[in-house]
């Protein structure tokens, strides 16, 4: 299994909003809005700053719950497997593949699908509300699959990949 990575060229990999305070957030934020306004991440408001760091404090409660080890106080995102969706998202795209076996697997944790509607939609699918180990995620991809190869186009519903948090930035450092 691969784990991808995708970032703008001019930006460079693993770069997080959420990792700054917010005022700073805010800013880099109005600057890629200006800079880059075909950017998926340019239709973000202010507001996606909070929600996206009440998701990682939901996250990481319910990952450590399972016993999973954070490092980290804001993870680092990767997909399971090529998301050709989530590659246009940048106007320079570019991407990371790294081999899962890389990182200490008890440090990931998945989501099917994006982690932010995972938790906001309530259509009775049992991979809502749900937070994976590595173990467990193997078992949904053996029942669903990946999303991106039934769903890359979004007409199935939110989900379009399997989201990967790394909470630990051993490995991510060797790629910065």
């Amino acid at each position: 299994m691969y784990l991808y990575h995708y970032f703008d060229k001019r930006t460079g990999p693993f770069k997080s909003l959420t990792m700054l305070p917010d005022d700073q957030a805010i800013e880099v934020l109005e600057k890629v809005k200006a800079e880059r306004p075909d950017s998926f991440c340019a239709q973000r408001n202010e507001t996606y700053i909070t929600k996206r760091k009440n998701c990682e404090a939901l996250l990481r409660r319910e990952f450590t719950a399972k016993g999973g080890i954070v490092e980290i106080s804001s993870p680092y995102y990767l997909v399971v497997e090529h998301s050709p969706w989530l590659y246009t998202w940048y106007e320079q795209p570019d991407m990371l593949k790294i081999p899962v076996e890389e990182f200490d697997v008890r440090t990931l944790s998945f989501t099917y699908g994006d982690s932010m509607p995972t938790f906001a939609v309530k259509d009775g699918r049992e991979y809502r509300q749900q937070v994976y180990t590595y173990d467990e995620i193997l078992n949904v991809i053996h029942k669903y699959g990946l999303p991106q190869d039934w769903n890359n186009d979004g007409s199935h519903g939110p989900e379009r990949y399997i989201e990967v948090h790394v909470w630990s930035d051993k490995i991510i450092k060797k790629y910065l």
